[in-house]
């Protein structure tokens, strides 16, 4: 059997395969592109682009104004550190200062859930001997628990957490938040919404007044409430000056309400229902090989 050549393809010819080939691939190419660039509108960062078994640490130092004990008058500085690892490519999570520390055992981009703890400052005689007196102190407590947060949309974040005192007091506990985002080039800014609960058992061991302890201080009467509640507001503004350096301040108001927010102990001259915190953050970054 005879075989038919192929005549070969000019060089006009294979340059405008090649040439169609080309525009067919930016044409599939461009459309992705675009949705990228949606989802991310601004570059990434140095850091996204550094070898995925690095780890970020973040080291952070805050320092903040608020209330002696729950329900004081009078406010005291704390300071206190906390740090953040994360891998490179994974964007550091929003957290507020009001936030019990926290560890994500599952974290997606619209949903996070894992362990937390709060600590809650203790109501000591030497607080304010003058009005204290005759009131058994009120140490210090620890409330471990669980949180979950929940992106509905990217600007806003939902956070819920149920805590159970195990030292200083054994009462349950929760908190609600909401907080908007506002993100700029350097800038973010959010507001949003607090609401805390407690039982009967929290509510006792800082806003209750025993027989005893009003017959000691002659000031007050017994009071007994059965519930803790109150609602306020918290706004942050972070400043990131650089992929190291970054600097937030906040400030926050809060009311007691309910049965805890009618104890003698709340007004005046022993404390008041009005309760504001401010503060700032500074925040230090840096990269280190991954150790798991």
């Amino acid at each position: 059997m005879a075989m038919t050549s192929v005549p070969p393809r000019s060089p006009r010819r294979r340059a405008a395969c090649g040439a169609g080939i080309l525009l067919a691939v930016c044409g599939t190419a461009a459309p992705r592109a675009a949705d990228l660039n949606a989802q991310l509108p601004r570059a990434a960062p140095t850091f996204a682009m550094v070898d995925p078994a690095t780890w970020i640490v973040t080291l952070s130092g805050s320092i903040q104004a608020v209330p002696r004990y729950p329900g004081a008058s009078d406010y005291t500085a704390v300071g206190y550190p906390s740090i953040d690892i994360r891998r490179v490519g994974e964007p550091r999570r929003f957290s507020t200062p009001d936030d019990g520390f926290s560890l994500a055992l599952y974290d997606d981009q619209t949903f996070r859930l894992g362990p937390t703890a709060r600590f809650v400052p203790g109501r000591y005689y030497g607080d304010d001997r003058r009005h204290l007196f005759g009131f058994r102190d009120a140490r210090f407590a620890v409330e471990p628990g669980l949180f979950v947060e929940f992106y509905p949309v990217s600007f806003i974040r939902t956070r819920a957490e149920i805590r159970q005192g195990v030292y200083g007091h054994h009462g349950t506990v929760g908190s609600l938040a909401a907080d908007y985002l506002v993100p700029t080039e350097k800038f973010l800014f959010s507001v949003g919404p607090r609401f805390n609960i407690g039982d009967a058992s929290f509510a006792r061991k800082y806003f209750g007044v025993s027989p005893a302890e009003a017959a000691l201080n002659g000031r007050v009467t017994p009071y007994d409430p059965d519930s803790f509640y109150s609602a306020g507001v918290l706004g942050a503004v972070t400043y990131t000056q650089s992929e190291t350096w970054a600097y937030t301040a906040y400030a926050g108001y809060t009311r007691i309400l309910g049965a805890s927010g009618d104890s003698p102990l709340v007004r005046r001259p022993f404390g008041d229902p009005n309760q504001f915190q401010f503060g700032l953050r500074v925040d230090y970054a840096f990269r280190m090989p991954a150790l798991f």
